[in-house]
């Protein structure tokens, strides 16, 4: 068969067209005809609105800049090439830190932020998926991160020093066991509430990202810390658990002021290398793979959810709560009901 219609076929579809009162211009018209596309000003606060708290924690300070930059601008306008231009204002004026990477990160999180933009606009019908600027522009490369497990000795200083120091030494410390304990992000020890605890089996119900839910041994100690701290805190139900003496629920604010204050004491180990909380998860799970294998460290994590793993064998050998809590009581030298 012929790639171009003959003159005949040309002829019938002109004639059919004509009988139904449409032009060939009709037709291409309507094919690039679209509502025209909203401006930065004005579609980034509906983004913003309809993403989790925790996208918007994440993509709101990126946001903000493309409001500075482009604000006017409608979203069909900006190219890849635009794009790159800003990412690399981005990471030339990032906010220098200790533990800065010469800006790649916000970098990163800026094409990742425009990204989420776009493809909410794509699903609005503001633009073609085609025209999808944000997709046509690569990542940086992610480097290898330098957080790692904390030494025994390091960490029974850390423990040590919150305890110690600071107008809530009972909050750092019941913080700083959490977490060394689940190897809980911080979002889910924030969200934790009365009513997750199961005092009966010594598990607590954690939520984090992803919308993810699981439920995580705790050692009876930890399980009596926490509902000792509600009930002095005069917190119930599904209100936040972890507050301060005034009633005032936690923030992430508080792990900041909280390493703040570490690493005051302890200039080498916490300021110098900036460990903070993530650091914990580092130090737990390093210590349940090497002596419970890759299986029961990966259930303990609460990666058992999909996504990109060490291979397709992990779908069969997943590790039960039993495995976890068998971990956990060898972790803590205390008896677990569960294990």
């Amino acid at each position: 068969m012929s790639d171009t219609a003959s003159q005949a076929e040309l002829d019938a579809a002109r004639l059919l067209l004509a009988r139904m009162g449409i032009s060939p211009a009709d037709l291409i018209e309507a094919a690039t005809k679209r509502p025209q596309a909203p401006t930065f000003a004005d579609y980034v606060p509906i983004v913003s609105a309809a993403v989790s708290d925790g996208t918007r924690r994440a993509y709101g300070s990126y946001w903000k800049r493309v409001l500075q930059q482009w604000g006017q601008r409608r979203l069909n306008e900006p190219t890849p090439s635009e794009i790159e231009q800003l990412a690399e204002y981005v990471k030339t004026h990032v906010v220098a830190r200790r533990n800065a990477r010469g800006g790649r990160s916000a970098a990163e999180h800026l094409i990742a932020a425009l990204r989420c933009l776009y493809r909410r606009a794509v699903a609005d019908g503001h633009i073609a998926a085609a025209d999808n600027p944000a997709l046509k522009v690569a990542k940086p490369r992610r480097l290898p991160s330098t957080r790692r497990a904390v030494a025994d000795t390091r960490l029974a200083e850390i423990n040590a020093v919150a305890a110690s120091t600071g107008d809530d030494p009972a909050l750092d410390s019941l913080l700083l066991r959490l977490h060394t304990e689940t190897a809980c992000r911080r979002g889910g020890a924030l969200a934790l509430r009365p009513v997750d605890l199961d005092p009966e089996q010594c598990l607590i119900l954690l939520r984090e990202k992803g919308d993810t839910v699981r439920w995580q041994p705790v050692s009876p100690t930890l399980m009596r810390h926490l509902q000792s701290h509600a009930e002095e805190r005069h917190v119930t139900g599904a209100g936040q658990l972890l507050r301060y003496r005034n009633g005032r629920p936690i923030t992430y604010r508080r792990y900041d002021h909280l390493w703040v204050r570490v690493g005051e004491h302890l200039q080498w180990p916490v300021y110098v290398q900036q460990i903070s909380t993530h650091w914990l998860r580092h130090t737990t799970l390093t210590w349940v793979e090497r002596n419970f294998g890759y299986a029961v460290a990966r259930e303990y994590a609460g990666h058992s959810g999909g996504g990109s793993d060490a291979g397709t064998t992990t779908t069969y050998v997943r590790a039960s709560l039993h495995e976890v809590a068998v971990a956990l009581a060898a972790l803590t030298g205390e008896p677990h009901p569960l294990a």
